[in-house]
């Protein structure tokens, strides 16, 4: 007779077996959270820095579409008052418009002014030729207000001669104020400086030359012969991003006027955070005509 065999016994895990598991699945998650921590970092820190230059060209555009029309006057290509088609008919800028029932007029020497931590820039506003289709054959010759400040206005219903923009600078926040605006509208935040030099053209006895001033060395009236004097403007800019990050000491960067200012030693908001600086320089349109 054969001896009838006993059963296999089933084994379980041993504890250091089921320790040795735990501890193999904590580092593998263990690593792919440092992993995903470090790619998280990165992509804030690059997304952050995309976010900034956007906002560095949007004001510099914004700005710069102003500055670029300041003090540009109206060419009447009919001074005399009889139409013409000839190209060598005379031409002429205007120096002044008045005021039409209580709107801004523009004058030639009052087209710009600037401060310290602000710059008001006024243009001649007049009306272009536009077409428009004014039914599904044919189009129209009309005329139109086009030249609009930094906020949009003044409507077509206005009576001011004078686009005008107030770019001012305070906690953070760079604004813009103009024609039909009581109140500034925020044009851009986490502004740490706002710096504007001024290209004042004078002539003395060894020539032309061109000097560079702040808004704080400039007149404070707009009436003043050296406001007629400046050919362009520098508009510096320092922003800085909302992702702090993991500095080294002593990280630091280079401000409007040249100084190292270490990131790392900053308070508030700005501590650790990337800074980046915004320069361009524009040419004033009819400025060098008054």
């Amino acid at each position: 007779m054969k001896t009838p065999q006993k059963p296999f016994r089933q084994r379980g895990v041993t504890l250091i077996e089921l320790m040795v598991g735990l501890f193999i699945g904590l580092l593998v998650v263990a690593v792919a959270m440092g992993a995903l921590m470090v790619s998280r970092g990165v992509s804030g820190t690059v997304s952050d820095a995309s976010g900034i230059q956007q906002q560095g060209a949007y004001i510099l555009r914004v700005i710069g579409q102003q500055l670029r029309q300041t003090g540009s006057l109206y060419l009447n290509p009919d001074p005399a008052g009889v139409a013409s088609t000839d190209v060598l008919s005379p031409v002429a800028f205007e120096i002044k418009a008045n005021a039409l029932s209580g709107g801004n007029s523009f004058d030639q020497q009052d087209t710009f002014v600037g401060t310290g931590d602000s710059v008001t820039i006024g243009f001649r506003r007049y009306q272009d030729n536009v077409f428009f289709a004014d039914n599904a054959t044919s189009t129209s010759i009309g005329t139109d207000f086009l030249a609009r400040n930094c906020v949009g206005a003044p409507g077509d219903g206005s009576t001011d001669q004078r686009v005008e923009s107030i770019f001012t600078f305070s906690g953070d926040v760079l604004r813009c104020q103009g024609n039909d605006v009581v109140n500034p509208q925020p044009v851009a935040q986490n502004v740490a400086q706002f710096q504007v030099t001024y290209m004042v053209q004078t002539t003395d006895a060894t020539g032309t030359q061109v000097q560079y001033k702040k808004g704080s060395a400039m007149p404070t009236a707009s009436v003043d012969p050296e406001w007629r004097r400046v050919q362009g403007a520098q508009v510096c800019l320092v922003l800085y991003g909302s992702e702090p990050i993991d500095m080294p000491a002593g990280s630091s960067y280079s401000d409007c006027d040249g100084t190292s200012v270490d990131m790392t030693t900053l308070t508030g908001m700005r501590k650790n955070r990337m800074h980046l600086l915004f320069r361009s320089t524009f040419q004033l349109r009819s400025q060098g005509l008054l």
